[in-house]
């Protein structure tokens, strides 16, 4: 059944409605926009590099220690 206005559904038919909207909102504010999406081979091959020089030692610089480089609030 159709309904013109709010003022038309049931309490219970209104809190659904809420809850949809409620549910569709959280899934656009934090859901992933990239999810599904394939990354490039390149940027794989970075990762995987990464990956392997963090797994053999290689000194890092912590997200901290770069944020305050840029002048940035971590």
């Amino acid at each position: 059944m159709a309904y013109s206005t709010v003022a038309d559904l049931t309490v219970e038919q209104f809190k659904d409605l809420m809850r949809q909207v409620v549910i569709q909102t959280l899934s656009e504010v934090l859901g992933d926009p990239d999810e599904g999406l394939e990354l490039r081979d390149d940027i794989t091959v970075r990762m995987q590099r990464s990956l392997a020089a963090l797994q053999a030692g290689t000194k890092t610089i912590p997200a901290q220690e770069v944020a305050a480089k840029l002048g940035l609030t971590w």
